[in-house]
Protein backbone atom coordinates (compact mmCIF):
# COMPACT_ATOMS: atom_id res chain seq x y z
CA UNK A 1 0.00 0.00 0.00
CA UNK A 2 1.55 3.25 -0.91
CA UNK A 3 1.66 6.21 1.59
CA UNK A 4 -0.88 8.09 -0.16
CA UNK A 5 -3.21 5.62 0.32
CA UNK A 6 -2.90 6.03 4.00
CA UNK A 7 -3.48 9.85 3.91
CA UNK A 8 -6.79 11.00 5.70
CA UNK A 9 -8.56 12.94 3.04
CA UNK A 10 -10.06 16.63 4.39
CA UNK A 11 -13.65 17.11 3.23
CA UNK A 12 -12.72 19.91 0.92
CA UNK A 13 -10.75 16.70 -0.84
CA UNK A 14 -13.35 14.53 -0.94
CA UNK A 15 -15.98 17.19 -1.87
CA UNK A 16 -13.13 17.28 -5.16
CA UNK A 17 -13.38 13.99 -5.85
CA UNK A 18 -16.77 14.41 -7.41
CA UNK A 19 -18.59 11.55 -6.53
CA UNK A 20 -22.32 11.54 -7.95
CA UNK A 21 -23.56 9.32 -5.45
CA UNK A 22 -21.46 9.46 -2.23
CA UNK A 23 -21.79 11.45 0.16
CA UNK A 24 -19.44 12.05 3.98
CA UNK A 25 -21.19 11.54 7.08
CA UNK A 26 -18.36 12.47 9.49
CA UNK A 27 -15.66 9.98 8.81
CA UNK A 28 -17.05 8.23 6.32
CA UNK A 29 -18.70 8.19 3.17
CA UNK A 30 -22.15 6.53 2.48
CA UNK A 31 -24.14 6.05 -0.65
CA UNK A 32 -27.69 4.88 -0.78
CA UNK A 33 -28.62 2.83 -4.28
CA UNK A 34 -32.46 1.69 -4.98
CA UNK A 35 -32.69 -1.74 -6.25
CA UNK A 36 -36.28 -2.20 -5.85
CA UNK A 37 -35.88 -5.98 -5.90
CA UNK A 38 -34.07 -8.27 -3.69
CA UNK A 39 -32.72 -10.18 -6.64
CA UNK A 40 -30.59 -6.79 -8.42
CA UNK A 41 -29.69 -5.82 -5.15
CA UNK A 42 -28.04 -9.24 -4.35
CA UNK A 43 -26.84 -9.35 -7.73
CA UNK A 44 -25.37 -5.90 -7.28
CA UNK A 45 -23.88 -6.66 -3.83
CA UNK A 46 -21.47 -10.05 -5.35
CA UNK A 47 -20.38 -7.15 -7.86
CA UNK A 48 -19.51 -5.04 -5.12
CA UNK A 49 -17.64 -8.12 -3.40
CA UNK A 50 -15.70 -8.92 -5.90
CA UNK A 51 -14.33 -5.68 -7.00
CA UNK A 52 -14.11 -5.18 -2.79
CA UNK A 53 -11.95 -8.30 -2.92
CA UNK A 54 -9.51 -7.28 -6.19
CA UNK A 55 -8.77 -4.04 -4.36
CA UNK A 56 -8.32 -5.43 -0.74
CA UNK A 57 -10.67 -3.11 0.75
CA UNK A 58 -14.11 -3.57 1.74
CA UNK A 59 -17.12 -1.89 2.82
CA UNK A 60 -20.03 -2.20 5.16
CA UNK A 61 -23.16 -3.23 3.34
CA UNK A 62 -26.77 -3.39 4.30
CA UNK A 63 -29.04 -5.26 2.19
CA UNK A 64 -32.91 -5.03 1.99
CA UNK A 65 -35.68 -5.55 0.05
CA UNK A 66 -35.71 -2.23 -2.04
CA UNK A 67 -32.43 -0.60 -1.61
CA UNK A 68 -28.54 -1.61 -1.08
CA UNK A 69 -26.65 0.40 1.52
CA UNK A 70 -23.17 1.15 1.61
CA UNK A 71 -20.45 2.63 3.33
CA UNK A 72 -16.84 3.08 3.18
CA UNK A 73 -14.31 3.80 5.93
CA UNK A 74 -10.28 3.45 5.95
CA UNK A 75 -10.15 2.26 9.67
CA UNK A 76 -6.83 1.57 10.04
CA UNK A 77 -6.15 4.94 9.70
CA UNK A 78 -9.61 6.42 11.05
CA UNK A 79 -11.25 8.33 8.45
CA UNK A 80 -11.73 8.57 4.29
CA UNK A 81 -8.75 8.31 2.26
CA UNK A 82 -8.14 7.75 -1.80
CA UNK A 83 -8.55 3.96 -1.26
CA UNK A 84 -12.10 4.65 -0.55
CA UNK A 85 -13.00 6.96 -3.51
CA UNK A 86 -11.45 4.52 -5.92
CA UNK A 87 -13.73 1.86 -4.65
CA UNK A 88 -16.59 4.33 -4.40
CA UNK A 89 -16.10 5.46 -8.05
CA UNK A 90 -16.14 1.46 -9.02
CA UNK A 91 -19.08 1.32 -6.81
CA UNK A 92 -20.87 3.49 -8.69
CA UNK A 93 -19.44 1.85 -11.94
CA UNK A 94 -20.96 -0.99 -11.43
CA UNK A 95 -24.74 0.72 -10.44
CA UNK A 96 -25.00 2.12 -13.57
CA UNK A 97 -24.46 -1.03 -15.22
CA UNK A 98 -27.06 -2.66 -13.44
CA UNK A 99 -29.22 0.68 -13.99
CA UNK A 100 -29.69 1.13 -10.70
CA UNK A 101 -30.27 4.99 -9.47
CA UNK A 102 -28.55 6.31 -6.19
CA UNK A 103 -30.32 8.90 -3.70
CA UNK A 104 -28.45 10.95 -1.74
CA UNK A 105 -31.59 12.71 0.18
CA UNK A 106 -32.02 10.64 3.16
CA UNK A 107 -28.75 9.53 3.64
CA UNK A 108 -28.10 9.66 7.59
CA UNK A 109 -25.69 8.65 10.22
CA UNK A 110 -27.14 8.98 13.75
CA UNK A 111 -25.03 9.03 16.63
CA UNK A 112 -25.63 9.53 20.67
CA UNK A 113 -23.95 12.17 22.65
CA UNK A 114 -23.98 12.12 26.77
CA UNK A 115 -22.96 14.93 28.33
CA UNK A 116 -20.37 13.57 31.26
CA UNK A 117 -16.99 13.97 32.61
CA UNK A 118 -16.64 9.73 33.06
CA UNK A 119 -16.50 8.72 29.44
CA UNK A 120 -13.77 6.27 30.17
CA UNK A 121 -15.67 4.82 33.50
CA UNK A 122 -19.21 4.46 31.83
CA UNK A 123 -17.80 3.02 28.67
CA UNK A 124 -17.63 -0.51 29.79
CA UNK A 125 -21.02 -0.44 30.79
CA UNK A 126 -22.76 0.82 27.84
CA UNK A 127 -20.16 -1.29 25.62
CA UNK A 128 -21.86 -4.56 27.95
CA UNK A 129 -25.60 -2.67 27.51
CA UNK A 130 -25.51 -2.78 24.04
CA UNK A 131 -22.94 -5.84 23.50
CA UNK A 132 -20.32 -3.72 21.16
CA UNK A 133 -16.95 -2.96 21.70
CA UNK A 134 -14.77 0.20 22.69
CA UNK A 135 -13.09 1.82 20.12
CA UNK A 136 -10.94 5.69 21.25
CA UNK A 137 -13.05 5.13 24.42
CA UNK A 138 -16.72 5.03 23.06
CA UNK A 139 -19.11 2.22 22.61
CA UNK A 140 -18.71 1.22 18.99
CA UNK A 141 -20.99 -1.61 17.70
CA UNK A 142 -19.14 -2.98 14.87
CA UNK A 143 -22.10 -4.55 12.79
CA UNK A 144 -23.44 -1.09 13.22
CA UNK A 145 -27.16 -2.33 15.05
CA UNK A 146 -26.59 0.61 17.61
CA UNK A 147 -25.23 4.04 17.32
CA UNK A 148 -21.67 5.10 18.40
CA UNK A 149 -22.22 6.93 21.89
CA UNK A 150 -19.90 9.46 22.29
CA UNK A 151 -18.80 11.90 25.56
CA UNK A 152 -19.48 15.59 25.38
CA UNK A 153 -17.32 17.10 28.12
CA UNK A 154 -19.07 18.98 30.48
CA UNK A 155 -16.18 20.73 31.53
CA UNK A 156 -15.34 22.31 27.80
CA UNK A 157 -17.53 25.03 27.28
CA UNK A 158 -17.10 26.89 24.19
CA UNK A 159 -18.33 30.39 24.90
CA UNK A 160 -18.38 31.70 21.36
CA UNK A 161 -21.19 28.65 20.74
CA UNK A 162 -22.64 28.62 23.80
CA UNK A 163 -26.34 28.11 24.13
CA UNK A 164 -29.62 29.14 26.02
CA UNK A 165 -30.34 27.58 28.74
CA UNK A 166 -32.99 25.31 29.17
CA UNK A 167 -35.77 25.04 31.92
CA UNK A 168 -34.54 21.34 32.79
CA UNK A 169 -31.36 19.34 32.44
CA UNK A 170 -31.00 17.13 29.79
CA UNK A 171 -27.90 15.13 29.21
CA UNK A 172 -28.73 12.52 26.10
CA UNK A 173 -28.64 14.38 22.68
CA UNK A 174 -29.01 13.02 18.82
CA UNK A 175 -26.07 13.95 16.38
CA UNK A 176 -27.86 13.55 13.29
CA UNK A 177 -25.20 13.52 10.41
CA UNK A 178 -26.28 14.48 6.90
CA UNK A 179 -24.48 15.48 4.06
CA UNK A 180 -23.36 18.86 3.60
CA UNK A 181 -25.61 19.70 0.72
CA UNK A 182 -28.54 18.03 2.88
CA UNK A 183 -28.06 20.38 5.60
CA UNK A 184 -30.42 23.15 5.06
CA UNK A 185 -33.25 21.09 3.93
CA UNK A 186 -33.22 19.24 6.69
CA UNK A 187 -33.31 21.84 9.23
CA UNK A 188 -35.98 23.22 7.23
CA UNK A 189 -38.43 20.46 7.14
CA UNK A 190 -37.56 20.19 10.90
CA UNK A 191 -38.65 23.70 11.64
CA UNK A 192 -41.71 22.85 9.06
CA UNK A 193 -42.28 19.76 11.73
CA UNK A 194 -42.80 21.94 14.72
CA UNK A 195 -38.84 22.14 15.97
CA UNK A 196 -36.61 25.24 16.28
CA UNK A 197 -33.66 26.58 15.69
CA UNK A 198 -31.52 27.11 19.09
CA UNK A 199 -28.33 27.96 17.33
CA UNK A 200 -26.77 28.06 13.90
CA UNK A 201 -23.52 29.38 15.36
CA UNK A 202 -21.67 26.43 14.99
CA UNK A 203 -22.89 26.04 11.28
CA UNK A 204 -22.18 24.44 8.79
CA UNK A 205 -20.59 22.26 11.14
CA UNK A 206 -23.52 21.84 13.47
CA UNK A 207 -27.37 23.20 13.88
CA UNK A 208 -28.88 22.85 17.24
CA UNK A 209 -32.45 22.02 17.39
CA UNK A 210 -35.15 21.73 19.39
CA UNK A 211 -38.72 20.07 20.18
CA UNK A 212 -41.83 21.79 21.35
CA UNK A 213 -40.85 20.28 24.36
CA UNK A 214 -37.29 21.53 24.29
CA UNK A 215 -34.93 18.42 23.79
CA UNK A 216 -32.47 19.15 21.72
CA UNK A 217 -30.01 17.37 19.03
CA UNK A 218 -27.96 18.57 16.49
CA UNK A 219 -27.79 18.74 12.54
CA UNK A 220 -23.85 17.72 11.60
CA UNK A 221 -21.91 17.76 8.25
CA UNK A 222 -17.93 17.35 8.22
CA UNK A 223 -17.74 21.27 6.72
CA UNK A 224 -15.86 23.58 8.92
CA UNK A 225 -14.38 20.44 11.79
Amino acid sequence: MSPVDRELLSPDQVQDGELKDWRQLNKQLRARFRTNSFAIGLAFVNKVGAAAEVMDHHPDIALTYSEVVITLSSRDVGGITNRDLRLAREISSLADELGIDSDVRGVTLVEIGLDTQLGAQLAPLYAALLRSGIRNGEPTDPSDQTPTLWWQDTGEVDEELALPPQTFEQRWHLDVWVPSDDAEDRLREVIQAGGRLVSDAGAPSYWVVEDAEGNRSCICTPLGR
